[in-house]
């Protein structure tokens, strides 16, 4: 088995570490799991940002065979995880072909955006939540008291969010939502199930990593994001000429599509 280092943002770090002591994160795909309401299957995204934005201080290590060493990095990327990545010789190819990617992405030391607070309890009921946040694209940001500054502050074992709800956190994530409401949303996806979002930024600028989580790529994403951003830029792992497409900035918020995209994409947008 290979030994790869996964880079940590806003640092490119290009090292060998040892995985010894980290936290081993399941590797990032797509299952399809059965529907409970009809005869079908839907996808099911096996990620781990919400465990990296709950323990950021960790070290990580990922355990994967093949394209998925390439997501794998991104994903590391994308929440600035100090990650390592083992792999197999293919793995380490597409790793490094990643790793060269990244270091392409200029630094942007930006705070995460969110309109979500988590008040975590360490519980695998709160736990479970941010996973289901995360894979609907529902921003979150973990505090320690209720912020103010955010739309809603969410503390499992509340008058507001018993105990009770979290045992169908389905539910309680589309409750959330509701409250919510999408027209507050500071970001949001269409045109994917496979595909998670993260946003970072100030008033000036922002920064959005788009990481599909399917072993195929995806055509035609849209994605808005509140702010008017008259500066739009994108670089997509294995696409160097692609461009946005489509672009509107009205409304209070500013749209585009991303044609097509195979594992990652970064799309800089500054006012």
């Amino acid at each position: 088995m290979i030994l790869l280092l996964a880079v940590i943002l806003p640092a490119l770090a290009t090292g060998d570490v040892s995985a010894n002591g980290a936290v081993k994160l399941p590797p990032p795909r797509v299952q399809m799991r059965p529907n409970e309401a009809s005869a079908t299957t839907s996808p099911w995204i096996d990620a781990n940002g919400w465990q990296i934005l709950r323990a950021p201080g960790k070290r990580y290590y990922y355990d994967v065979q093949g394209n998925a060493a390439a997501l794998a990095a991104a994903e590391a990327f994308a929440y600035g995880a100090n990650a390592v990545v083992q792999t197999d010789e293919n793995g380490s190819a597409v790793f490094n072909r990643m790793l060269e990617f990244l270091r392409g992405i200029p630094e942007a030391d930006l705070p995460a955006m969110a309109n979500l607070g988590i008040i975590d309890d360490g519980s695998d009921e709160t736990g479970e939540l941010m996973n289901l946040l995360s894979r609907h694209n529902l921003l979150y940001r973990i505090v320690a008291a209720p912020d103010a500054q955010l739309d809603l502050n969410i503390r499992l074992g509340s008058k507001e969010y018993p105990k009770s709800e979290a045992e169908d956190p389905g539910f309680l994530a589309h409750k959330i939502r509701g409250q919510l409401g999408d027209e507050k949303r500071l970001l949001r996806v269409y045109g994917s199930e496979v595909v998670i979002a993260r946003l970072i930024g100030n008033r000036d600028r922002a920064r959005v990593h788009i990481l599909n989580y399917a072993n195929r790529p995806v055509a035609g994403l849209r994605v808005r994001v509140t702010g008017v951003y008259s500066h739009q830029t994108m670089k997509a792992f294995a696409k160097p000429d692609l461009k946005l497409q489509d672009v509107a900035v009205e409304g209070g918020a500013t749209e585009f599509t991303v044609p097509e995209m195979s594992v990652y994409a970064v799309v800089d947008l500054a006012k």
